[in-house]
């Protein structure tokens, strides 16, 4: 008998490092945690009433393998108001089950068995297992805190071969809180140009972003032939468990995203493709409102965690704070677990989310105010301990 019926590339895929930590976090009492990358608050009411009513109504069957035409064109027409970027909605546009989906239709879609993708790093859990699961190889490049987390030109020439097919942006990021440099960005523009990459451009976190302005990365010169943005409704709208996201992409690009779709999910379920339509017609003073107090409390942990001696970079994009426990003597792994112990308080070590991740850990600030000030006093017990 066989010593195993998985195929080796899902046998071999690491356990979600945050993952673990939750698995131990749901057997005690009185934690607070700082570990979920989703948002407290809970979905707007018109957005809610959106998808009751579709229901209701009867909106219970597929829509076309593509999603509800009228919220592709909004979505198109957001993008195009936002960001000055025209995407067909009839040919360019997928509406997919959350921006996790849309990842692995990318990742599919693109990559033949070896060719490699380059991944910034730290980043988003799922970047290098996508890559793995579509029959690539993920090339992790770290970025550093001195650089404020930003991608090196010189490194990312470094890292590309001739296998070299993609390179997978997050910005904002998950889980350093970096928003994308222009200047940067445009370096990366380059340098995809003259080695012929596609980027996938993950922006989940658009409309996430404090003192300065989100850059969509299609939008940047020459870059809306090669680049597949991928986009969604969690984070903004404060909507995870309706998994509603997008995909958009040339037209011969999409196409590829498309047919894996349709033989893998057919179609994003209905009622929240119609609350989703719904937050971009009237969700925009929700997201503001969101918005504004996710930056009063990143001002709270970032001033907090510096004046307990814990380094944090200044986030300007999502709900994260990425501070250093150098200071503590620990290993990330080690000051999570033991923070999580004896102050439950638990975050994420920094090395879940790949190279560059080591002696750090993620806070979300995604909590209430009252608990992120709480979450504080009980690491300030935690570093006069350890410190």
């Amino acid at each position: 008998m066989r010593e195993t019926y998985l195929a080796q590339r899902v046998a071999g895929l690491k356990p979600s490092g945050i993952r673990k930590f939750f698995d131990i976090v749901a057997t005690m009492k009185d934690v607070i945690s700082l570990g979920i990358g989703e948002p407290d608050f809970t979905t707007p009411e018109p957005i809610i009433q959106a998808g009751i009513r579709s229901l209701q109504s009867g909106e219970t069957h597929y829509t076309s393998n593509a999603g509800l035409l009228e919220l592709r064109q909004a979505i198109a027409g957001r993008l195009e108001s936002l960001y000055r970027i025209a995407y067909d909605p009839a040919s360019e546009l997928i509406v997919t089950v959350g921006v996790s989906e849309a990842l692995y239709l990318a990742m599919t879609a693109i990559l033949d068995p070896g060719d490699e993708v380059i991944i910034p790093t730290p980043c988003f859990v799922a970047y290098q297992a996508e890559v793995i699961l579509a029959g690539g190889t993920p090339v992790e490049l770290p970025t550093f805190a001195v650089d404020n987390f930003q991608v090196r030109p010189d490194a990312l020439r470094a890292a590309i071969t001739p296998r070299t097919k993609a390179i997978l942006l997050g910005y904002p990021n998950n889980p350093t809180g970096a928003a994308g440099v222009r200047e940067v960005l445009l370096e990366i523009a380059k340098i995809a140009e003259e080695y012929d990459l596609v980027v996938i451009s993950d922006e989940l976190y658009d409309r996430l972003v404090y003192e300065t302005q989100h850059v969509c990365f299609p939008a940047l010169p020459g870059m809306r032939k090669r680049t597949v943005l991928l986009g969604g409704f969690s984070k903004n709208y404060a909507m995870t468990g309706w998994r509603a996201g997008y995909a958009a992409a040339p037209a011969d690009i999409l196409r590829g995203l498309l047919r894996v779709h349709q033989y893998t999910i057919m179609s994003a379920p209905t009622m929240s493709q119609l609350a989703a339509l719904e937050a971009i017609k009237n969700g925009d003073e929700y997201v503001v409102q969101m918005r504004d107090e996710y930056d009063r409390r990143r001002r709270l942990i970032v001033g907090g965690l510096n004046e307990l001696g814990l380094p944090t970079f200044e986030p300007h994009g999502a709900f994260y704070a990425f501070p250093s426990i150098a200071n503590s003597g620990m290993t990330d792994d080690e000051f999570a677990q033991k923070l999580l112990e004896e102050e439950k308080v638990a975050v994420v070590p920094g090395s879940a989310f790949g190279a560059g991740g080591a002696g750090f850990v993620r806070c979300s600030y995604a909590t209430a105010y009252e608990k992120l000030e709480e979450a504080l006093r009980r690491i300030d017990r935690f570093m006069k301990r350890h410190g």
